[in-house]
């Protein structure tokens, strides 16, 4: 392992520099096999970024206790020149009109207008002191697709965030402050009611976002803010007046994109800290971003391809949030849950009394009290990102001595479309008469499911054993349920809540053999209103 004690002194530029080298060069021993398979590598290396500058500045790791201090007093300090610039933007492909604190003559040479809410954006901790490219993204979608119209603006602290990480952390304090003194100084001069207002902050701007908020009056609270993969050093674990809760503004949602933990730290910050906390995929590591996807980003993103590879489950909160704005017509819907392993049991996808909600800039905004809400759910890799979640109940009835451990493929026929042999792995091997549940999701929309085909997948060893018996004992009627036997299946469609049944369309012959196909029918037999919807 190399020595980092020849870069402690250097600057972060050149840390960066070194860095990347080592997450370019692969791994070389047989020690490192693995470690670009694997997010802990991206981590660690982040991580180590994060400690090694704070290192060589004598700057602690630990959180420091900040405590909620006369907001009303310190927001009233700023009375001119702030050194975040406040940007408007007239239309989707402007750079920007600057907005002074206290000039009310820039409030209309830059377009304000007070009639409309206002969506603020605000970045995060930027290693190279450039704006990133998501920014314009968001501006343009902000101002090309909503159906209500509203003021788009930038909260720009390049200057404060273009710094050590730990010196940035200590600047979101300040830049809150001034957001705060922003809203407050339209709220006096033009009746401008900070409750219009929604805060959508990225990583640090997150967290930036909720001190401004808390910098509001309680009678005059922030209307909404939407933080992203919210910067997890120095937060996680905190306490609720050092970070971004749901105390900031009315309504407060939350994305998590890259929680993956390692040393105790990760990325993104893993506890809820919002009304509703979304988790996609998790929210540890996200479909698409693995290592062995760089070659695709050097297609497309040249020398930083490597640089997009590290920071891509972080920056995906942003895209699944821009998303949602560019495909309004397929909105992510979200699911009250435990934890992912539940989840991924097709356990959780009931949208009774507000259990599910919306993803992205639609959500719904309901609340019963301050207690967060963690919702998961599965996406794709790649815009639109929104899948389709199906819970499959399959009662198996097993009448064998041994244990069965097969691989099963599924096929589904739906009124608009089908999807072929979605592979299938129980996480035990069946035993007795027992009922498995586990969810399946599809990137297209099929319809109303008609037909499912179930496949016992091939085996050398089953189909040794299953020619072996047919040989030994003559098969005839009275003995068709010997072996493995499925009569029907559940499914339930998070997304319309329905609830159907699947019988075997041989009712006759129930067992499963391997390397055949066995067709499933809806129960309510020969509807022939679900005939009609396919022809």
């Amino acid at each position: 392992m190399e020595n980092w004690e020849h870069v402690r002194g250097a600057g972060p530029l050149l840390l960066n520099h070194f860095i990347l080298q080592k997450l370019a060069r692969g791994p070389r021993t047989p020690g490192e096999t693995g470690e670009m398979e694997n997010p802990l590598y991206v981590s660690i290396f982040l991580f180590l970024c994060i400690l090694i500058q704070s290192s060589a500045h004598g700057q602690s790791l630990r959180p420091e206790s900040f405590g909620r201090r006369s907001r009303a007093a310190e927001t009233n300090k700023i009375s001119q020149e702030t050194r975040t610039r406040f940007l408007l933007f007239r239309g989707e492909t402007d750079k920007g009109c600057q907005i002074r604190l206290n000039h009310s003559d820039t409030l209309q040479q830059c377009g304000f207008n007070s009639s409309l809410p206002l969506v603020m954006i605000v970045h995060g901790w930027l290693v190279d002191g450039i704006l990133e490219d998501w920014v314009w993204e968001m501006v343009a979608a902000l101002k090309s697709q909503l159906a209500q119209s509203v003021n788009v603006g930038l909260a720009e602290w390049v200057t404060l965030a273009h710094n050590h990480y730990t010196t940035a952390v200590r600047n979101t304090r300040l830049v809150g402050q001034e957001i705060a003194a922003l809203l407050q100084w339209l709220q006096e001069s033009v009746q401008f009611s900070p409750s219009h207002v929604h805060l959508i902050g990225y990583s640090l701007g997150a967290h930036v976002s909720g001190f401004a908020g808390s910098y509001m009056s309680r009678k005059h609270k922030i209307g909404r803010i939407t933080g992203l993969d919210a910067a997890g050093p120095l937060f996680e674990k905190a306490s609720l007046s050092d970070r971004l809760s749901p105390d900031d503004a009315n309504f407060v949602d939350a994305i998590h994109t890259f929680t993956w933990e390692h040393m105790g730290l990760s990325v993104g910050i893993k506890q809820p800290i919002a009304h509703y906390d979304f988790y996609p995929n998790g929210g540890s590591y996200q479909p698409g971003c693995h290592f062995l996807e760089l070659y695709k980003h050097f297609a497309k993103h040249g020398l930083n391809a490597i640089t997009q590879t590290v920071k891509c489950a972080h920056e995906r909160s942003v895209h699944l949030f821009i998303d949602s704005l560019l495909h309004a017509d397929m909105q992510s819907t979200a699911y009250l849950c435990r934890d992912m392993d539940s989840f991924s049991q097709g356990l959780c996808l009931s949208c009774k009394k507000g259990r599910c909600n919306t993803l992205g800039y639609h959500t719904r905004q309901e609340w019963q009290s301050k207690k967060s809400k963690s919702l998961f759910l599965v996406t794709r890799a790649q815009s639109p990102f929104k899948v389709y979640h199906y819970q499959f109940k399959i009662r198996f009835i097993n009448q064998t001595e041994n244990p069965v451990e097969p691989t099963f493929a599924l096929s589904f026929l739906g009124t608009r479309g089908e999807r072929q042999k979605i592979p299938i792995t129980l996480s035990k091997g069946i035993t007795s008469n027992e009922t498995f549940s586990f969810l399946i999701t599809l990137d297209v929309d099929i319809g109303e499911l008609i037909i499912i085909k179930f496949k016992w997948e091939n085996s050398m060893v089953w189909s040794n054993v299953w020619n072996t018996v047919q040989t030994i004992i003559p098969w005839r009627r009275e003995s068709l349920h010997s072996g493995l036997a499925l009569k029907s299946i559940r499914v339930k469609v998070g997304e319309t809540q329905q609830r159907m049944t699947f019988c075997s369309e041989n009712m006759n012959d129930l067992v499963l053999h391997p390397a055949r196909e066995k067709t499933f029918v809806r129960c309510e037999a020969n509807s022939e209103t679900l005939k009609r919807k396919i022809r």
